[in-house]
């Protein structure tokens, strides 16, 4: 298999193809600083704008061609040799030095690393490939959009852009041959006989007959065009009726006083990508943002990312709050339904049981799929705590709910993929 590398330049703007390429081959080291990258980023500058990464070089040797040590002959030019001829040794340079270079470094070689700047989309694309919400189905077929064209069979009009030619040239020699039209070929050899027997003065009969077979010949020619107008066909396309895939998903999030500003951070970063995943992959998914404390509310996308509140810590007023937009806005019959929550595992004892109950017979059932994220720090990693021991009970029980624990930036992008990748993909 041979394998061409393109290096010419290529234009302003016009490099896709190769870098494409270069993407897909180096897709596992620019992942890997994609993922570096994104746990330095601030909340409100992820999915803006490119980023500059480093790859290693060594990953980017493209393979080649060169000798090998079997046996043979080999003949060396080196230019600027006045001193020696073959066969001659040369004698080791004194102090066993092989240069007069400068002094280099105690690890070996080094080579300094490959920049590569991704762009935005590249960087999203890179971000979130393989990633999908889990069991979405089509269950609002009542509904339609119309996405895209397709063919739809060739009409006698249209735009000329649309003009089929094959179809076209097949009428215009039907119509033809149907006619009866005289060929080039026979009005040339009608020609050619009449220009022999003009020339030799023979058969004159027979010359009267062919003149008027060229003249019926002309005129048929002229009556019968190459092409009619009713030969033409064209093109014709027609909107495609599809059902819509309705989704909305439910982001739950603690901010009450237990909840820390690095807890905050971790949990407004994961929400932050579920927020642009669902906006770069789906065009019909609603996004509805719940803030708790003691008590819940919807708020808009700008007061669940920046503002600040703090308070008591209650998780079932946020569960009772999502039952009724659930119950005004979300039909589960025609609806998608998905939910994540993210929280510190806080919660007053007392509301353990209340939130056990409507998590099992209110808000899974609805659900096609619950994802729980704990954020926690370091002290507390190995602590389960009360709100993890409940939802860890339904988990077991097989209910479509997955559970994850975050305890700094490098963890919510290896997390957040691990979420949303279909099972068939995990490894």
């Amino acid at each position: 298999m041979v394998n061409i590398v393109d290096r010419r330049l290529n234009p302003k703007d016009k490099s896709l193809a190769n870098r494409q390429r270069f993407i897909g081959r180096a897709k596992r080291q620019i992942l890997d600083a994609v993922r570096d990258v994104s746990s330095r980023r601030k909340v409100a500058d992820i999915g803006h704008g490119g980023e500059e990464i480093s790859i290693p070089a060594d990953g980017l040797r493209e393979p080649n061609f060169r000798k090998g040590t079997g046996r043979g002959v080999r003949d060396h030019v080196v230019p600027g040799n006045k001193e020696y001829v073959a066969g001659d040794t040369i004698p080791r340079p004194e102090g066993g030095q092989g240069g007069g270079g400068r002094g280099g470094s105690p690890q070996g070689e080094g080579e300094d690393p490959f920049q590569f700047t991704v762009s935005k989309d590249e960087f999203l694309d890179l971000f979130f490939e393989n990633l999908e919400l889990p069991d979405l189905v089509r269950t609002q077929v009542t509904k339609v959009e119309r996405h895209g064209i397709q063919r739809a069979g060739y009409s006698v009009s249209g735009s000329p852009s649309n003009l089929n030619l094959a179809r076209t040239m097949r009428n215009s020699l039907s119509r033809r041959l149907a006619l009866r039209r005289p060929k080039r070929e026979e009005t040339r050899a009608l020609d050619e006989e009449i220009d022999r027997l003009e020339r030799t003065g023979k058969e004159p009969e027979r010359l009267r007959k062919l003149i008027q077979m060229r003249e019926e010949a002309t005129r048929r020619t002229r009556s019968i065009p190459y092409i009619d107008p009713i030969d033409l066909r064209y093109n014709r396309f027609t909107p495609v009726p599809r059902p819509i895939s309705q989704a909305v998903m439910f982001c739950l999030m603690d901010v009450s006083g237990s909840m820390t500003e690095d807890m905050k951070d971790l949990a407004k970063r994961f929400f932050m990508l579920l927020f642009l995943f669902l906006q770069r992959r789906y065009r019909h998914v609603d996004i509805v943002f719940i803030r708790h404390t003691h008590i819940a509310q919807e708020v808009d996308e700008d007061t669940f990312f920046y503002s600040r509140e703090t308070g008591g810590t209650l998780v079932s007023p946020a569960l009772d709050e999502m039952r009724k937009v659930v119950a005004d806005r979300y039909d589960p019959a025609e609806w998608n339904i998905y939910a994540a929550q993210a929280s510190d595992g806080d919660n007053t004892p007392a509301d353990n049981p209340a939130v056990l109950e409507m998590m099992e017979s209110v808000i899974l059932p609805v659900c096609r799929y619950f994802a729980y994220i704990e954020v926690a720090e370091d002290r507390g990693w190995e602590m389960t705590t009360d709100l993890w021991q409940v939802y860890e009970r339904l988990a077991t029980s097989g209910r479509p709910l997955a559970m994850r624990k975050v305890r700094d930036r490098g963890d919510i992008f290896p997390v957040f993929r691990d979420l949303f990748t279909p099972v068939e993909l995990r490894r």
